[in-house]
Parts: structure tokens; sequence; C-alpha cells
């Protein structure tokens, strides 16, 4: 007993010593050690997870056509809360995410809701009335009301424009949601809407997105498309609410595959030539580019990219919104891809790239819930939420979801996506920020974890290094980084990590995609497998021919992770390096084969699955690029 007692009181003589509490005089820390290494970091070290566009029941075309989820709904779900679908069904994410952007449309704000609750500013409006009263008639009367509305819309014609309070009513509560839900540290709800452009349907839409709180968002009412189809007369509203509030916007576009060329077109709305101060304003504001989501997938195209086998994911070739159909013209102007190698010529001419974005994914869902993934599928409207009514599969949507004239069928509308950010702390200012300096990555819908560094001095070595990721930002930088000429005579290299998701499935491969412009001002490109799972080679031509395989089972609608690899890492040098040459990289990660969300239905509902779709699908990450300046 005396010894243990002895043992005790050593020990905390030497607590107390250590701690400073001594009989003789405390020993101060002369050597002035700062054993801990992390205050003194600052690089991102974090990733995140979310959607920046979701719309409710406040978007007419999700409320008036079925959705009667809120704001508040869309959030509780995102934090993984079980609620209540627009049809009655239980719904919940496998995973919270990390944060969302309630993106509904400027366009008349929360009329379906106003219409339900009989909202009295709504009912003092002679239009307004007349909306209410044929939707409160039945559903004949709610299909004319709708109608009504998109022909307004069309014409740019405000039909609330006498009544701005009730932009200001809905507006405030969209605030009040996102600063109710809003945790940082914890879950980032951004302020946000979409502004909803639709030149003769074409498509030129962007989200917006608010680093501020409602103490600054409250001071503006959303710009719309009755105030302009000119996406410069956006930016201008941008930097008005900037010098008013000192607040920051940044502006997210989507869809460039259905905008009929319009999206990154050779000229401005008004048809003047880009100039370098339309492409300064052009990447100031809108640095991100929603680049995959429910309306198809826009990295690439398989007739633009003909020797890229991965080019053709969820494609669509259906025209815009609009009547006008789809050329071939049209297409080096939609795809994110190809507006990357053309910046590259815009730079070389007029100094500055025009479409030097980021990368993101995101819903676009309609009907309050950000969900992703293929096993969960809820729709993108209220009509496709689960069930085994034909709609879900073969139904042709004409007038409800779209202008007149449009033919979008259900069962094409993919799962994606989600956007993943790279940064320090889930706050509002942090995921901005990274958004801004394009430290973001999209996904098809899983969630992938893919981080790239270019520099001129990596080894291969520095993979396996401690602190790999601090040593590659000093000597390196990361996605949406720029390299610059050395006069070394070194070949750029990258490091690459890529972890599967973890309750997803196998990583196939990693790819470097390369844009340049050769030295006849042409603009090329070449894809790159840096890795793949398994014992396949890669060739001399950087392709490996073998495949990783397929382990779907389509009468069960499962798959397995017999192949591929839960972690994929590389080490890559450009083997056709021209310092004289500008270029850029960007890294895409492929899943092995998974059930597509068709398939999944079928069996769950017992249902012949719809033959004009892929049984299943290589899901898939994609970098922002590192962009390469010979100057």
């Amino acid at each position: 007993m005396k010894k243990c007692k002895f043992i005790f009181t050593s020990l905390w003589i030497i607590v107390f010593r250590l701690a400073g509490f001594s009989q003789d005089t405390p020993a101060p820390n002369t050597k002035n050690i700062q054993y801990s290494p992390y205050p003194a970091e600052d690089f991102p070290n974090q990733v995140f997870y979310g959607d920046t566009h979701l719309h409710t029941s406040y978007s007419t075309d999700a409320g008036m056509i079925g959705a009667v989820l809120t704001p508040e709904d869309a959030y509780n779900f995102a934090l993984g809360k079980e609620v209540k679908t627009n049809t009655g069904l239980k719904a919940r994410l496998s995973r919270p995410l990390d944060f969302l952007v309630v993106a509904d449309h400027a366009e008349n704000l929360g009329l379906a809701p106003a219409i339900a609750a009989s909202d009295p500013i709504l009912l003092s409006n002679d239009w307004g009335k007349k909306v209410h009263d044929l939707v409160k008639s039945g559903l004949d009367g709610a299909a004319e009301a709708y109608d009504n509305w998109l022909v307004k819309l069309g014409e740019r014609d405000d039909p609330l424009e006498d009544k701005p309070e009730f932009m200001e009513t809905y507006w405030k509560k969209v605030i009040e949601a996102a600063e109710k839900y809003n945790q940082p540290g914890t879950f980032t709800a951004f302020i946000g809407y979409e502004w909803t452009s639709s030149p003769e349907g074409n498509n030129l839409h962007r989200n917006i997105i608010f680093r501020d709180g409602g103490d600054k968002a409250i001071q503006v009412l959303p710009f719309s498309q009755y105030d302009s189809f000119n996406p410069e007369d956006l930016w201008d509203w941008m930097r008005s609410y900037e010098q008013k509030t000192g607040g920051k916007l940044l502006a997210i576009p989507h869809n460039g595959n259905l905008s009929n060329g319009l999206m990154f077109d050779d000229k401005t709305f008004t048809g003047e030539p880009i100039t370098k101060e339309y492409a300064e304003r052009r990447m100031k504001r809108e640095p991100v580019y929603e680049v995959t989501q429910m309306k198809g997938d826009g990295e690439a195209h398989p007739a633009l990219s003909p020797n890229d086998e991965f080019a053709d994911y969820e494609t669509w070739d259906n025209g815009s919104f609009g009547p006008n159909p789809k050329t071939e013209d049209m297409l080096p102007r939609e795809y994110a891809r190809e507006a990357w190698k053309r910046g590259l010529a815009y730079e070389e001419e007029i100094e500055i790239n025009p479409f030097k974005f980021g990368i993101i994914g995101s819903t676009d869902a309609h009907t309050g819930l950000a969900s992703t993934e293929e096993d969960n599928y809820f729709g993108k409207v209220a009509s496709l939420e689960p069930s085994s009514d034909p709609i879900r599969f073969e139904e042709v949507i004409a007038g409800r979801f779209s202008p007149k004239g449009s033919q979008t069928y259900a069962r094409q509308i993919a799962s994606a996506g989600l956007a993943g950010v790279w940064a320090r702390e889930n706050t509002r200012e942090s995921l901005f920020d990274a958004f801004a300096r394009k430290e973001v990555f999209a996904t098809t819908g899983t969630r992938i974890r893919v981080r790239v560094f270019g520099s001129f001095d990596f080894k291969e070595d520095d993979l396996n290094r401690s602190d790999f990721a601090k040593y590659a930002y000093q000597i390196g930088v990361p996605m949406g980084g720029d390299l610059k000429k050395t006069g070394s005579g070194k070949s750029p290299s990258f490091l690459i990590k890529a972890l599967r998701d973890p309750i997803g499935a196998n990583l196939d491969r990693i790819q470097i995609v390369k844009g340049w412009l050769d030295n006849s001002g042409k603009t090329r490109e070449k894809v790159y497998d840096v890795v793949v799972s398994g014992n396949r080679v890669i060739g001399g031509d950087g392709i490996a021919r073998e495949k990783v395989g397929n382990t779907v089972n389509i009468e069960h609608a499962t798959y397995d992770n017999s192949i591929g690899a839960p972690l994929l890492e590389g080490y890559w040098v450009d083997p056709d390096f021209d310092s004289n040459l500008r270029a850029f990289y960007y890294v895409r990660v492929l899943e092995i084969p998974t059930p597509r969300w068709t398939t999944i239905d079928a069996k769950i509902f017992g249902v012949e699955r719809p033959k004009d779709v892929p049984v299943s699908i290589q899901e898939r990450a994609y970098t922002s690029p590192i962009w390469y300046n010979p100057e």
C-alpha cells in the first residue's frame, strides 16, 4: 500500500512540475517551442458536399405542378432528418449534406404557396385573383393557371409588377429560413435564388449565391428575367448590391447543354464581340459552372470528343426548352471541355480567358429533396416521385416542367449531382471563398473524394509524404489554380488522390484530361489514364484498353465491390508538354459500374425496365482544371 501511495504521489509531483506548479521558481519555456504544428496551418483541409441548386414549392414551376415542400422542409431533409415527400412518402438521406442553397426561381417567387394560403396581397391583383380562382377550381383550372403563367414568363410580362410587396414577403421568408438553419461549423444554409433567363426558351439560367447574412440580403429584391435576359445586366445588379451593402455575390450558370449554343457563345448576349473587359467581368462574377445535374451531364459530348470512350454520360440532345432543334454547330458552345479549350484561344487573343471557370454538380430538383443516390431517387419533379405509374418511366412532360413545345422524357432525368468543396471550415464565408478560388469539384451524386495538385517540382515519392497536402500547397497549386512558365525545362507533374464514397462503389480509374492550344492556333484535347485498378496495363498511348468489368445483377438491381479499388492515387508527368503552349488539366475519377435508378425502380415496382437508357452507369467526379500559362 505504501509503495502504491509513493508512485501515485511521484506522478502528481511530475504533473505539477510540468504544469509550472513547483516549490521552486517555475521554469519558463525559454526555447519558445511551438509543439503543435496546426496553429500555423491555413490551407484547406476538409472536403464538404452540398447542393447549390434546389427548388421548393416557392418556385412556380415546382409549386404549381405538385410540390408542397417548403424551404424549411428542404433544410430539414438536407440535415438528414426524415420528411414526408410531396406525395406523402417517407424520405431521408443516407447521410446529411454539409451545405445547401435553396435556389427558388425569382420569377413570381412564392406564387404557389400564396395561392394555397389565399394571400391577400395576391388577391388584390387582378391576375393574381384569376390564377388563384383557377387553381382552387380543380385540376383543369390549375393547368390553365400554370399555362397562363408560362405565357407571361415567356413574354417577360410580370403579372405582379404592381405588387412589389408580394416578392418582398416571400424573399423575406427565404432569408428567414436560411438564417434559421444556418449552423456555422456544422451546416451552411446559403441565401440564394435562381435567375431564370430563358430567351426564346434557351437556357441561360444562373443561381445567385450570397456570402452574406440576412441583414444584407434583405436590402435588395432578387433580379429576375422580368428585369432582363442579359447576363451583363445581372452582373450590373450584382455590382450594385455589393456597392450598396459591402457584401459579396457570385453567379453559377448551369445547363449550357440546353442553351442552344448561347451559354459559351462567341459573342455577348447583345451580339458584340467578346472583349477583355467582358472576359474580366464574366470570370469575376461567374467563377464556377454547374457541369452535371438532373437535365444531363455537361462535361463533354461524344460528337466533340470521339476518342473519349467515357464522354457519353447522361447526355441530353433534346435541344433547348424552346422550339429550336439542336444543331451540330451549337455543341462547341454548350459543353465545358470545349469551352475550356476555346477559352485558351480567347486568352491568346484578348489576354483574358472568359471561360476559365471551376466546376461543381448539383441537383436542380424541383421537389425540395436534395437526393442524388440511384437507390434513393425521389424524382426531380413531384409527379415523378417513386411510383409504379408509367409516367415515372415513359410519359412525356409537355408544358408542365418547361414552356410549351418541349419534350422531356422522365426516364432520361439523372439522379445527379453534388458539389464538392475543399475548405477550412463549414461556414458561408469559407465555402464561398472556395467557390471564388475554384477549389471545387463536381460529382454525379456520389461522394467520391478527389484531390489534385500541379507543380514543376513534384516527385513520385511525394505521394507518400505524411504532410502531403501541406507540402503540395507549398510547392504547387490545387484544382482551380495556375501554373506559370518557369524556364526550368521541366514538364508539369501532378499528384492525385481519390477515395471512393465510403458507402458506395469502388473506383475504376483516375484520368487526366488535357486541353491545349497548338502552334497553329487550333485547340486540341487528350485523355490519359493515370492509374487503373486491378492488374490492368496502361498502354504507351496513355490508355488502359481492358475494362474494369461489370458486376451489376440486372434481376436484383445490385452490384458488388469485388472489382475496382477503394483508393487510387497517382503521379503523372505530361509526356507531351510544350512550355510555349497554353493548356489546362483536370482530373476525372470513374467508379465501377452500378445500377441506374431506372434499373432499381424496375426491380422495386416490378415493372419493365426502359430499354432506351443504360442498365448501369459509371458515376464519376470531375475536378476544376489547373491552367498552364506560358507568360
